[in-house]
């Protein structure tokens, strides 16, 4: 490992925005809160893998994978990460490595793919991702990126992300300090506002940025960038003249928050857009910070107006459905942000949650169940729930459906309980007022189906029939008779 990726690996570890890595010695902060991979432990993503989710959304730039062709093909287009316009990131653009470069080096074919990337696309900037193989023969992107960027007068962007480095959330955190060190206070917006905000760590899966846009145009707050999701890098380069920062997931791009707070004095919040008291809440910390910044006291009132008019509209939706839903149990098996924000939208909604996955939550994403939960918090936090476990809970019917990821699709399937899809690669956007009642509707199809009717019937070959077990004893009568 370089000393370039040692050093930039202790600056992200260093967490000042988590209270938890604040409150250790100095020795056990730098340590931070993930562990390094051994060989073989790559599953759930490595850092490589991490940077690319986190900047691939980022839409209208190249993503150029150095290493072996596989990389690419691991990573590529693995979320339903929509975009309004350009379809440049969607296209897999690696330097696909072989024998010879891992023994001469493939700093050479790295450059030769950038240039044939800028004839070719003429994208505003390439981002150029490492990976294990060509960390380890040695080839320095970033002097070849710093090359090819005064040599084509493009952007050409070093992602120092090696898989060894560490798990998928390092690989985030190393993605955005990339942004951070590159991009973010580069250029200049044509003109400011006193509502401008970005939104970072929110990767418009399925379009869900798209059902948030409405009401903040309503409000008249525009969204001078979104890190990443449906990103223009122009955009994001003029980041840093934002008067406030909203972190959807702290998971993955907290670093970008703190930085731009210490860089800039830009204040920054957390929030949810899942479930409608969440996203009112989520409005009004947006309100208060630009008042705060300098914008029209006004807009408080114009933001309790909206409020008010979509919980009405959403309420009014999601009535009926409730009815159907009240009482209904759900395993929630996800992580980060949603292990909390989308329990919230559940409840609302009338369902029970009896359990939701904290394995890859951050402590406060962990004091946030505790507070919705109250006294019976640890019954419902699972930290490491085996694919047996969630088995057995489904089967002996302590809860009624499971949301998770599409890898544990078939542990419900087995045992013949509804299953949602939750996770990245979802169809549907559940985001905002809109999107809670999309939620709603999508759970109470998959309960109420009655195909769940018909797999639980118990085969022919399974019933027992008294008249062909009186048929059977006698043809075992005579058999012995015989």
């Amino acid at each position: 490992m370089s000393a370039s990726l040692k050093a930039k690996i202790a600056q992200v570890l260093d967490e000042p925005g988590c209270d938890k890595n604040q409150g250790k010695s100095e020795k056990e902060r730098k340590k931070g809160c993930t562990k390094q991979l051994t060989p073989g432990a790559a599953a759930g993503g490595c850092a490589f893998d991490g940077a690319k989710i986190a900047l691939q959304p980022i839409v209208d730039v190249a993503h150029l994978v150095h290493g072996p062709i596989a990389c690419e093909g691991n990573s590529w287009d693995n979320r339903h990460s929509a975009s309004s316009g350009s379809q440049v990131y969607r296209t897999g653009f690696t330097t696909d490595i072989n024998e010879l470069d891992v023994i001469y080096g493939g700093e050479k074919r790295l450059f030769k793919s950038i240039r044939e990337i800028i004839e070719k696309y003429d994208p505003p900037a390439v981002f150029v991702y490492q990976t294990c193989v060509t960390a380890l023969i040695g080839d320095d992107i970033e002097a070849v990126c710093k090359r090819a960027t005064e040599k084509f007068g493009k952007p050409v962007i070093p992602v120092n992300a090696p898989g060894f480095a560490g798990p998928k959330n390092l690989g985030n955190k190393l993605g955005a300090e990339s942004v951070l060190d590159y991009v973010i206070g580069t250029e200049e917006p044509e003109t400011t506002t006193p509502y401008d905000i970005n939104i970072i760590g929110e990767y418009n899966l399925s379009g869900e940025l798209w059902q948030i846009k409405p009401l903040l145009d309503a409000l008249g707050v525009r969204i001078l960038s979104c890190i990443s999701g449906d990103g223009r890098y122009h955009e994001i380069a003029t980041a840093h003249r934002a008067k406030a920062n909203m972190m959807v997931c702290s998971k993955s791009m907290i670093n970008i928050a703190t930085r731009m707070q210490d860089r800039y004095g830009i204040p920054y919040f957390e929030g949810s857009f899942y479930g409608i008291s969440d996203m009112s809440t989520t409005l009004r910390e947006i309100a208060r910070l630009l008042v705060e910044r300098g914008a029209d006291p006004e807009l408080k009132d114009r933001t309790e107006a909206l409020i008010a008019a979509e919980e009405a509209r959403a309420w009014e939706r999601i009535r009926a459905y409730r009815e159907r839903l009240a009482g209904k149990k759900v395993l929630l098996i996800t992580g980060g942000v949603k292990s909390w924000s989308v329990v919230s939208a559940l409840q609302e909604a009338g369902l029970q949650v009896v359990g939701t996955s904290v394995k890859k939550s951050t402590k406060e994403d962990k004091d946030k169940i505790k507070e919705m939960f109250g006294d019976q918090a640890d019954a419902h936090m699972i930290d490491d729930m085996t694919p047996r476990q969630m088995y057995a809970m489904l089967r002996e019917a302590k809860a009624d459906i499971m949301l998770s990821g599409g890898r544990s699709q078939f542990i419900a399937l087995k045992a013949r309980m509804p299953w949602m899809d939750i996770n990245q690669e979802r169809h549907h956007a559940f985001a905002g007022y809109e999107g809670m009642v999309t939620m709603v509707a999508e759970i109470e199809k998959a309960l109420f189906n009655p195909m769940w009717a018909q797999v639980r019937t118990p085969a022919p070959w399974e019933l027992e029939d008294p008249l062909l077990r009186e048929q059977d004893a006698a043809q075992l009568a005579s058999e012995a008779a015989h």
